[in-house]
């Protein structure tokens, strides 16, 4: 199953200033061939996004460059001139391209003497599927199979320290409603518990058993079947 991501790139404001070396000290030496960026992230409220990873994927080399946010939204990062770097943000586990960031090349002694400024608003995804969060038939007992995505969700919340979730457990429509109630929310209750053994404070971690209430496929096939009995987990 994909995971869900929902990044809208709202907008995106690069304001380059070349300046030009007049100093002879400076005619005669190296100077750097690359350019300072300073980010700012914010949602579409114009509130900072703290402890956010940006990713810059040169389309030259593929190189990736990477900048987590501080408390006010901010980073800053050098990149190579005479590129063009696409901008993704990493969400859950996943990163989606955004837009593209073009640093033009320096000829002969000239450097980029102030940063360019990066203003850059997004949503973050707020609901995601934890892919592969498999459990026992009929049971609330963790397979081995999902210790890796619940890895990185804690991976997640200890870098997103701020934030609080919901975990959501979702069954399909076989057997009773009350008994599939019972199995979503015992499901839900074990990947806390799991995520409570790795270190994460209970009071960030909210459960809730949908049961079959919820259906995201036709349930009238295996394949929707098994999109159905699923694991969410919503940032609250």
């Amino acid at each position: 199953m994909k995971t869900i991501v929902n990044l809208f790139l709202l907008s995106l404001l690069v304001n380059p200033i070349i300046g030009y070396a007049q100093n002879p000290v400076l005619q005669n030496a190296s100077v750097p061939k690359d350019a300072q960026v300073d980010v700012v992230m914010t949602d579409f409220n114009n509130n900072v996004l703290p402890h956010e990873i940006m990713i810059l994927r040169s389309k030259a080399n593929g190189r990736e460059y990477q900048g987590l946010t501080d408390d006010n939204g901010k980073f800053s990062v050098r990149l190579p001139a005479g590129d063009e770097y696409e901008i993704s943000i990493l969400g859950f586990k996943d990163s989606t391209s955004l837009d593209v960031l073009k640093i033009p090349a320096l000829q002969g002694n000239a450097y980029y003497k102030n940063p360019f400024v990066l203003n850059f608003q997004f949503l973050p995804s707020k609901n995601w599927v934890l892919d592969n969060c498999n459990f026992d038939f009929g049971k609330a007992t963790l397979q081995e199979s999902a210790y890796t995505v619940l890895d990185e969700l804690v991976a997640y919340l200890k870098r997103k320290e701020d934030d609080r979730i919901e975990i959501g457990g979702h069954t399909d429509n076989v057997g009773n409603a009350a008994s599939n109630q019972k199995l979503s929310l015992d499901r839900a209750n074990a990947v806390k518990e799991y995520l409570i053994g790795k270190g994460i404070d209970p009071a960030r971690l909210t459960t809730k058993g949908y049961g079959m209430t919820q259906p995201i496929a036709d349930n009238k096939t295996e394949a929707g079947r098994a999109e159905n009995r699923r694991t969410e987990v919503t940032i609250l």
